[in-house]
């Protein structure tokens, strides 16, 4: 483990103790936010439960098929707008300035466009993860070598055969990164739009406990999200510096 890692494990446990300490002391009263104790105790009790296994299924579905999507979309547009500089300096003021739209704001137009289902949710987390992606990759394949593009060159290779075998893997690092935000506006989409209108998903679940004063089902859920998400990330983070490490960078 680094020195930056033990320093951040540390800074995490110590925020985890004070919490606990204010909520035991009553500092934080009981009923705005329990004990992190109490909450992993709930955690273990729901999980085993099965109670949220369906809403479950339905949140990381649609994240799943979001961010899938947000992937694959940036990633094409990405190449496919690689290189064509006048385009590009139309669109990357767009890019900056993207997630000042209020995406959320689109949602009833969704929904009488798809209906209650789950495609108006899906669609609020592919617009926010997408153009994260798209801007990765941009920025990966700006870095390609090019020695690489050389070499495509001299073996004539074709537009997608280049981006197949040359470019795209070059840039995975950077991939990566636009993966893990995807991952996270992608969570974030799908769990808003529950949470605005939904009769089922983690983002419902956690907005009925809410406003029920639920803690035992709503900070539970909230833990599992945060679970989820860092373990994910965790993985993605150690292929990227694996992937770094493999180009000689630090």
């Amino acid at each position: 483990m680094s020195r930056a890692a033990r320093y951040r494990f540390a800074f995490v446990v110590a925020a985890i103790l004070l919490l606990e300490l204010l909520c035991r002391i009553g500092v934080i009263d009981h009923l705005t936010m329990q004990p992190p104790s109490a909450m992993v105790r709930d955690f273990v009790v729901l999980m085993a439960s099965g109670s949220m296994n369906h809403a479950m299924l339905k949140t990381f579905a649609n994240v799943g098929v979001a961010c899938a999507a947000a992937v694959i979309a940036g990633i094409v547009f990405g190449v496919a707008l690689h290189g064509r500089r006048a385009i590009r300096q139309v669109l990357e003021p767009l890019f900056a300035t993207y997630y000042a739209i209020p995406v959320y704001a689109f949602y009833p137009l969704f929904i009488i466009l798809f209906g209650l289902g789950d495609a108006p949710q899906i669609l609020i987390g592919f617009m926010l993860a997408v153009v994260a992606v798209i801007v990765n990759t941009l920025n990966g394949l700006d870095r390609v070598s090019r020695v690489h593009l050389k070499t495509a060159r001299v073996y004539r290779l074709g537009p997608v055969a280049t981006a197949l075998k040359i470019t795209l893997p070059s840039a995975a690092p950077y991939l990566l990164t636009g993966i893990k935000l995807a991952l996270a506006y992608a969570f974030i989409g799908v769990i808003g739009a529950e949470f605005i209108m939904s009769r089922t998903g983690i983002g419902y679940e956690i907005s009925f406990a809410y406003n029920n004063f639920d803690n035992k089902i709503m900070y539970p859920l909230i833990l599992l999200i945060l679970a989820v998400s860092i373990a994910i990330n965790a993985v993605l983070s150690h292929w990227e510096q694996i992937l770094m490490q493999r180009r000689g960078r630090s």
